[in-house]
């Protein structure tokens, strides 16, 4: 068994280089796979024979079980060391892949995509540590301009790939996709990556109680922002009761991070100020990562009636952008303050949302362009620097629980994002709805005429005229239910656009922050 260096820092760059690369490799994919089914439920819900309220649990799944992971990753590392959780994280990733691509009905899909998510969880925080402990210097602003695009490029490329498997082969392959790459890394990494070593006696000091409160805290909250508005919320016995699970467990952890002595999750890394403003910004960044993702899928197939493809196509400047966007800030971060670069970055994204709202019901790839484009740049030029001044801020005897933390915000916003989103397009479409029929009354010479003229169309296809008449009734209002689902997805989109109005405002309390390692004692 080889044994790691005394430092991590110390191996040769090519070795760090080729590490560093596995473990980006399984981050891509357990990131990639939140999204990749985003413009391909339509046809899983087909072949499985499943409702639109169903559908939405093969994210949600993978989402829940994430956020439940990834806090005790930091844990997991020092009991199992780095490299042997990627691999085991990685495995279990790849076997559950398998098993969604052969899931036989909706109940079973959902399972295995919570498995799955769980399993890979591991990845995507482990990877933000291993860069700041083999990395120092320049070196540092290379990996994290990469852990940073990675993490932004992968939901938003995900339905672009997604889309294009699903019309090319058949939905099956969205997980199948993952085998080859996944046994690759599974065999690799603990070949290549040598960072710490096994320490199974931590298994005895575990805070199982802080795992218990916290699971029960964010499975709850999940569940109820999920479910609600589905089950008209505390109309609902099993909301109520899980809303209550969730709060006093949520009270529970939160006083137990602070007084135990060695909790599950860091909290006290908060007070440190880059960090905490650090963590606001992942969690402003999931908001508009994950609903962005969301909603735009969702506005195409049900507004404009497009097919997978064609949504993974109308998604496609984002990347495109982004990559665009990538040389400009590796060139920028080494001569322009990173607060600036990612007070651009912000700037971009919240006003790619904002331009979103003008929306109408027959916006495309063309009228979607700019704002994607800004979306593109936006993610860029903040979530490296995001990811900078947050972890670059603490020491590294904090860095692995205070990492499970930081992904955690940036999971736990596109969660909490998309159920508010989802909340947002049950209830706002009701009251735009109402609002639209209040003026659609029978004596006005628009909708007379607009009656009259498809009553006669209909009447000379079918012959009938009653019928005729019943059916132009059908078509007003399927117009009418329309422009209120675009009004209500103009909403969501200033919602989130919005939320990067207080992400700018909290940067304005942020220390300086560079490629510099903070030392020891830093706190």
């Amino acid at each position: 068994m080889t044994h790691p260096p005394l430092n991590p820092a110390d191996q040769p760059t090519r070795t760090k280089a080729f590490a560093f690369a596995l473990m980006c490799l399984g981050f891509f994919m357990a990131t990639l796979d939140i999204q990749i089914v985003a413009s391909s439920l339509r046809d899983i819900g087909g072949g499985l024979s499943a409702s639109q309220d169903e559908l939405s649990w093969v994210q949600t799944s993978y989402l829940i079980a994430e956020i439940l992971v990834i806090p005790m990753s930091g844990w997991l590392t020092r009991v199992f060391s780095t490299r042997w959780l990627f691999a085991f994280s990685a495995l279990g990733f790849t076997i559950t892949s398998m098993l969604c691509g052969l899931a036989w009905d909706i109940n079973s899909m959902i399972l295995f995509r919570g498995l799955q998510g769980a399993l890979g969880a591991a990845m995507i925080p482990t990877v933000f540590t291993t860069a700041f402990v083999l990395f120092p210097g320049k070196q540092r602003l290379i990996a994290s301009t990469t852990i940073g695009a990675l993490a932004s490029l992968a939901p938003t490329i995900g339905p672009v790939i997604g889309g294009w498997i699903t019309s090319q082969w058949s939905w099956h392959w969205l997980f199948y996709l993952n085998l080859v790459p996944g046994v690759f890394v599974t065999l690799m990494v603990p070949k290549f990556v040598h960072i710490d070593e096994v320490d199974l006696s931590l298994l005895k000091k575990g805070d199982y109680l802080g795992i218990l409160l916290m699971s029960g805290f964010l499975g709850c909250l999940e569940y109820v922002l999920e479910e609600g508005p589905r089950k008209n919320w505390f109309g609902d016995d099993v909301i109520v009761l899980c809303t209550w699970i969730s709060a006093i467990c949520g009270f529970l952890f939160i006083v137990h991070a602070f007084t135990a002595r060695e909790p599950i999750v860091d909290l006290r890394a908060l007070a440190v100020r880059n960090f905490g403003i650090g963590s606001l910004l992942s969690f402003i960044t999931g908001v508009g990562l994950f609903c962005s993702v969301f909603l735009t899928p969702v506005f195409l197939a049900r507004v404009r009636g497009f097919d997978s493809l064609q949504i993974g196509l109308a998604l496609l400047s984002v990347g495109c952008f982004q990559l665009l966007a990538l040389a400009a800030y590796s060139t920028l971060a080494r001569v322009i303050d990173m607060r600036w670069l990612m007070v651009f970055g912000l700037v971009c994204f919240g006003l790619g949302c904002y331009l979103y709202v003008p929306l109408t019901s027959q916006w495309g790839w063309q009228e979607l362009l700019l704002p994607q484009a800004l979306r593109g740049i936006g993610q860029q030029f903040c979530v490296p620097p995001i990811v900078t001044m947050a972890l670059g801020s603490l020491p590294p005897s904090r860095l692995r629980s205070a990492s499970g933390l930081f992904n955690l915000m940036r999971n736990l916003g596109g969660a909490i994002g998309i159920a508010v989103s989802s909340t947002m397009l049950n209830d706002r479409l009701n009251l735009h709805y109402e609002r639209l029929d209040e003026h659609l009354t029978a004596g006005r010479p628009v909708v007379e005429g607009l009656l009259q003229q498809q009553s006669s169309r209909l009447a000379q296809i079918s012959g009938n005229t009653l019928n005729a008449t019943h059916a132009g009734l059908d078509l007003l209002h399927s117009l009418l239910m329309r422009e209120a689902l675009v009004l209500t997805f103009s909403d969501a989109f200033l919602a989130v656009a919005l939320c990067f109005v207080v992400g700018l405002l909290s940067v304005a309390f942020s220390r300086p922050f560079g490629l510099s390692t903070p030392p020891p004692d830093a706190h």
